[in-house]
Formats: structure tokens, sequence, C-alpha cells
């Protein structure tokens, strides 16, 4: 088997140039991929990462039975909120914990009434890592000590037609289905980009809330923030084994995201395929090639003794050495790229209006190359490399010998 390696690598210098051609198509595609694969997920996190800080948090968690109500928004305040957070603090890539209080409810006022969620969140916890905090377009964010003020969103301070300082009336279901309805102060308005997102939701201050909806000293959620999407499964199997809660994460809390995603992924691996299969032919062309232009080497091979088997091996090798040799190129080029880019950003701030949620971005995209896609790619390419000579081993393998040596 090493010697029939040595071989292959031997042979596969034969024709330097045209190796070099085509490991360099091979190692310049999975390159170009990787830098795909990078600037996704970079667009994943400026993106999808601030949709999920925006709308739910990467997880939450919940007092158990709320599953079951879950369309309701029950007020079920968790039984040990402190263990909870506390252990959930622990977890490594957890970048925050948010307590909060979340109730459906209507807000009116002289053009109608509207159907919100109303949030009471901590601002001093919140505000390093509100995307709301970051964007408020009037006014200002919310601070502990708030009474009746709240924040509302662009979107709907358009469509309830106010400004900062007018008055909003907020009805809320509190504990055991009671309906609690107090007169608000608008204190800030945000603006996300996002029209749609900003009518949804109301924010007040966590003392607040709990005065309103009679949760003294509680809360009924807790949302936790991770560094990067895909960190959520560790922090999660952690959670569980927490008596009394229920634990989800944004991809069951905004299922038409996570479906969003997982399109994206898809089409890419697809694409890949498609664009090393290309590159590919080059590998299935060489061998080929060989295969005639080696005719008598192949009846020498056999006359000395190396079975079929062992000729398609051979040939086998070199379109796989080939492949792992574009792998380990491509793998060098992408990580160089990537990490170029990565540290000094690509500016997309200019195109931050083509879509809803292309407005998240708030300035410069961050190529993120994880080690898994790497390796990924890289036995995609030997395995197509590997494909992509299966047909010229086998062909050389089924030569008679005999009719080989005399071959001209």
């Amino acid at each position: 088997m090493t010697t029939l390696l040595k071989i292959a690598w031997r042979n596969i210098w034969r024709h330097r140039r045209r190796t070099i051609i085509i490991m360099l198509a091979m190692g310049f595609t999975m390159s170009l991929l990787l830098f795909y694969d990078g600037l996704l997920a970079g667009f994943s996190q400026a993106i999808y990462g601030n949709a999920i800080q925006l709308l739910s948090g990467n997880i939450q968690i919940h007092a158990q039975g709320y599953g079951a109500k879950v369309g309701q928004k029950p007020l079920l305040p968790l039984a040990d909120m402190q263990t909870v957070m506390q252990v959930a603090g622990q977890q490594p890539n957890v970048t925050a914990v948010l307590p909060r209080i979340n109730t459906s409810g209507m807000a009116t006022s002289r053009e109608g009434a509207f159907s919100v969620t109303i949030v009471g969140l901590d601002p001093e916890i919140e505000s390093p890592h509100s995307t709301i905090a970051k964007n408020i377009r009037a006014g200002r964010f919310l601070q502990r000590s708030d009474g009746d003020q709240v924040v509302i969103g662009q979107g709907l301070a358009t469509a309830m037609d106010v400004e900062v300082g007018d008055r909003i009336t907020l009805v809320g279901r509190a504990t055991h289905e009671q309906m609690r309805q107090r007169t608000m102060t608008v204190v800030g308005i945000y603006d996300v980009g996002m029209p749609s997102v900003e009518k949804r939701t109301v924010y007040m201050s966590l003392e607040e809330a709990q005065s309103l909806y009679g949760l003294s000293g509680q809360i009924t959620e807790v949302v936790i923030l991770v560094q990067n999407i895909g960190q959520e499964p560790a922090v999660v199997r952690a959670l569980q084994a927490l008596p009394a809660i229920e634990v989800e994460t944004w991809e069951t809390s905004i299922p038409e995201l996570s479906d969003t995603m997982a399109m994206k992924n898809a089409v890419m691996a697809i694409f890949g395929v498609i664009m090393l299969g290309i590159a590919a032919i080059g590998i299935l062309n060489l061998l080929l090639m060989a295969v005639f232009e080696r005719t008598r080497e192949i009846g020498i091979l056999g006359a000395l003794g190396l079975k079929p088997r062992q000729i398609m091996f051979l040939f086998l090798a070199e379109g796989t050495l080939i492949g792992v040799a574009g792998a380990v190129l491509g793998a060098l080029l992408g990580a160089l790229l990537n990490g170029i880019l990565g540290y000094y950003g690509l500016d997309y701030s200019q195109f931050s209006n083509l879509t809803e949620y292309t407005a998240l971005i708030s300035g410069k995209v961050y190529p993120v190359l994880l080690p898994v896609n790497v390796l990924r790619r890289g036995v995609t390419v030997a395995l197509i490399a590997a494909l992509a000579a299966l047909y010229p081993a086998r062909q050389a393998s089924r030569r008679e010998p005999a009719e080989a040596l005399h071959y001209v």
C-alpha cells in the first residue's frame, strides 16, 4: 500500500504544469467557498444575530407550563430566578443574562388601538447589550427609576401619531387573567429600520412592570445572549438540569428565521458541490489522458504481477492526492483571506437599506471562518477528486497486460 502511494505521488508530478493548474483550480475554488462561508457567517452574526437579540434572545427560560399557553404569553413567575440566572451566567460563551416580564396587551391613542407585546426589563442590565438602546432616535432609553414611562418603536409611533412626551394608554394581562390599564409617557423612540418589528413591542422598566402586573420581586422570563449563533446547545444542556423550568432557543421561538438560515445553508452546500464538480473535471481529464499515455506502463505493471484492483487503487490514489493537495492549498488561501477581512472588515453600511433585516447591519461585516467549515470543505474536495478519478482508474484496471504491452 505504501509503495503504491509513493508511486502515485511520483506519477502526478510527471506533468508538473498540468497538475499544478488543476491543484490551483481546486484550491482556488475551495478558498472562494471558504471565503463565502466566512462571509455568510459574518452576515449571519450581523443580521440574524442582531435580529435574534432584538426579537427574543438566543435562549429563553420560562416557568413550567408556559409552553402550553405560549400564544397567550401567560405571566407564570419563575420559582427560583436567582439560581436560574446564576447557573446561566456561569456557562461559557454567555454574554448576558436578562431578567424580564413579558405579556401581551394593547396600546391606544387618539389614532386607535394596537396589539403589542409589553416587556418589562432592567435598563442597567440591558443597556450595554440592547439593540434598542443603541438605536434611540428621539428621547432616551429607560432608566431603572422610571415609573409610568415607556420606550416604543418608530413604526408604532408613526401608527399612533405620537412623539416623545406624548401619553399613551397601555392595557395588559396581569396574573390570574386580570386586566391592568395605565397611561404612560413616551420617553424614547427607537428606530432599527424594521417598521413591522417596531410596531410589536413596548418597553417599560422591570420595577414598573412588577408593580403594574402584580409580580413584586418576580420575573416571568430569563433571556440569554451568547457570543455567536450555534453556541446555544451547550448552554441549553446545562440549564435543562434545573427543575420546574422550560428552555427554548430562537430556533423554536422564531421558526421563520431558522427556516431562512437552513435554506441558505442548503443552497450554499449545493452551490459549493457544483463549483468543485466543475474543477474536478480537470482531474477526470488529467487521469483519462494518463491512462492512454501510460497504456504500455499499465501493461508492464500487470505483467509484473499487480492485480487489477491494485492498478485501480494506483490511479484512484493519484486523483485523491491531487484533491488533498488542492484542499490543503485552498484551506491556507481561505484562512488567509478570511483572516485579513476578519480583521479589517467589509463596509456594508451603504447597502443597509436593501431589506428590513439588512437594516440591522450597523457598519462593517466581519467574516468568521469556523474550523468545522474548513474540514467539511476539505473532505468534500477530496471526495469529489476521488470520484472524478474513479472512472479513469476503472478503465486502467481493465486493460489486458498482453494488449497493453503492444499498444502504440
